[in-house]
């Protein structure tokens, strides 16, 4: 039996019982074996075991598939799901992707992608109980026995006008405590929810602050749009600050630890020429200082202390920027004046660390002109 034969079993066997573990088998192989393994698969099978998959292997598996096989196995997947999955895909198999998916679900796929990245619009579910305040608790228990799915992992049922304008929250246990026949509105509590255009940070704040496990995301006029899980952000969150962690040493966001080795060159060479024109820059205003140094040879112990320090000043410059930049905190029409304050800050710091090194230089050698 051959190895691949051996995973497709391995697959079979595991993706109705554990979908997540049979998603790993698979993202153990490069991009083309995987997409083989799922060719062989059943087609249930194969659907409950790519849409496990993380998008951005998903994306790279799907370019290695037929289209026929594409649609088949992205038919009833999560509108968010697909929404994050078409964002990975290359331009050349969008359409045959989005033909799974009826008008309705294209609909909500063009609307998950409306919201920016790194909002709570993005990563908000749209499995929630909601009621009327008029609802008698009997009645909203049946509800709930009747819609369990809904609650997704929560105890908060959430109380909405007819236009579905958020107006309270009911946990389980009020319902479980209250009178029967006692409307939601007598037992309902003040609820706290987000914007569906709130940051990431900010949102991971509120959870912190509020310790609520999950929190209604709601449009500019109160409308209720989703439910953001405490549990499911934790992982955003990591995702996210681990993407911007490579963007800033130069790697891509996508590469991964087992990414191929020629991916791997695309992303960081660029970035790697980049530096290699900083370095030439900074060996250029050491060659203008270069007859001083010739004269005073002493002053070649310092040259890692300029350039330490000047390292330094960067990556405090560059984590800022970065920051600003994914939580979308530099407009336009600002890149000037963050330009110049910049500048003007490295210019400020390097007369004070300039002006310290200098008496440090004086007292440990005794030359002032030193």
């Amino acid at each position: 039996m051959t190895t691949d034969s051996s995973l497709v079993l391995l697959v079979s066997k595991y993706v109705a019982h554990n979908p997540s573990a049979a998603a790993q088998a698979l993202e153990s192989l490069d991009h083309q074996a995987a997409a083989e393994a799922i060719r062989e698969l059943p087609v249930a099978v194969a659907k409950e075991a790519f849409q496990n998959l993380s998008e951005l292997f998903a994306a790279q598996t799907a370019v290695h598939l037929s289209s026929e096989l594409l649609q088949a196995i992205s038919e009833g997947m999560d509108p968010e799901q697909a929404g994050r999955l078409f964002q990975q895909l290359p331009n050349e198999i969008r359409k045959p992707f989005l033909r799974a998916f009826t008008v309705k679900q294209r609909q909500k796929i063009r609307e998950f992608l409306s919201y920016p990245e790194a909002s709570a619009g993005r990563v908000m579910l749209k499995k929630f109980k909601t009621l009327t305040p008029s609802t008698k608790v009997k009645d909203a228990i049946n509800s709930l026995r009747r819609g369990r799915k809904q609650m997704h992992g929560t105890n908060y049922i959430y109380v909405v006008d007819r236009t579905k304008v958020l107006l309270g929250m009911v946990t389980v246990w009020d319902l479980l405590t209250a009178d029967e026949d006692a409307p939601l509105e007598s037992i309902m509590g003040e609820v706290f929810s987000v914007n569906c255009f709130t940051d990431l940070d900010t949102l991971a704040n509120e959870f912190t602050k509020r310790r609520f496990f999950a929190l209604p995301v709601v449009d500019n006029e109160n409308k209720i749009l989703g439910v953001v899980r405490a549990e499911q952000l934790i992982g955003d969150v990591q995702e996210q600050a681990s993407e911007d962690l490579q963007i800033m040493f130069g790697a891509g966001s996508e590469e991964k630890p087992f990414s191929s080795m020629m991916f791997s060159l695309k992303q960081r060479i660029p970035w790697l020429h980049a530096n290699l024109v900083t370095a030439f820059m900074a060996a250029a205003v050491v060659g203008f200082f270069e007859d001083i140094i010739a004269k005073i040879t002493i002053l070649a112990i310092y040259l890692p202390v300029v350039a330490g320090q000047g390292g330094n000043a960067g990556a405090q410059s560059l984590a800022v920027v970065m920051r600003g930049l994914v939580m979308r905190e530099i407009p336009k029409k600002r890149f000037g004046h963050l330009i110049l304050k910049e500048s003007l800050i490295g210019l400020i710091n390097g007369i004070v660390i300039g002006f310290v090194t200098g008496l440090i230089a004086w007292f440990w050698h005794g030359n002032p002109y030193l």
